[in-house]
């Protein structure tokens, strides 16, 4: 008798620990792994954001690979990152950030390169100027436009806007060109450039501007 419930003992024992590293192995180690994936998912989504600030030091090297395509010895296209072209771009070229902009930031997102900032919204004509979106805003918020950069032809480019967001507010469409406009107000206006564009003057030899896989390639 004394044998057999030593052997019931063992037993039971036995089926404990299979018990518990079922439990171990089928269900908490997924569940860990889950967790652990998504924490260093969320680390890499906070470490690589995309997100790149304008510097003039950005704006000279988005220069000098421009330039650099209109030697007879140069290269046949120049690759640009974000920030390089939109610092050349928008402080150099076309000079069409909002006065009041600060702490400009660029990110190339599928085919569309992106610029956002902190601006006053009176660059925009203020509250009234925006309709019911302006109610919404304070006096200064966050502004960022995504779209293409399209040749237009040899000398001028646009920079065509196809999204707009003022703060946390989806900017309709139809509302992007009054929006453009409150910004091209003290800039004397350029033939051919679209309702929904910013005029970019660049040098005649730059033929094709294509926006993919995180950068801007210069032909």
């Amino acid at each position: 008798m004394t044998g057999c419930l030593k052997r019931a003992g063992c037993l039971v024992l036995i089926i404990l620990v299979v018990a518990v590293w079922y439990w171990y192995a089928r269900v908490q180690t997924p569940a860990m792994a889950r967790v652990s994936s998504s924490t260093t998912a969320g680390t890499a989504t906070s470490v690589n954001s995309g997100w790149q600030p304008l510097t003039a030091g950005d704006a000279a090297r988005g220069e000098a690979a421009v330039q650099s395509l209109g030697r007879q010895s140069g290269p046949v296209f120049a690759n640009l990152t974000p920030a390089e072209a939109a610092s050349y771009i928008f402080t150099v070229v076309a000079k069409q950030l909002p006065p009041s902009a600060k702490n400009a930031e660029a990110s190339v997102i599928g085919d569309r390169l992106y610029v956002r900032s902190e601006v006053d919204l009176k660059d925009f004509g203020g509250a009234k100027s925006l309709g019911p979106v302006g109610m919404l805003l304070g006096d200064r918020d966050s502004v960022r436009f995504g779209g293409t950069i399209n040749m237009l032809k040899p000398g001028l480019g646009e920079f065509l806007v196809q999204e707009a967001k003022l703060g946390r507010i989806e900017i309709p469409t139809a509302m992007i060109p009054r929006l453009l406009t409150q910004m091209k107000q003290h800039s004397k206006p350029v033939e051919g450039i679209s309702q929904n564009g910013l005029p970019m003057v660049m040098p005649a030899y730059i033929s094709d501007v294509r926006i993919s896989d995180g950068k801007i390639t210069l032909y």
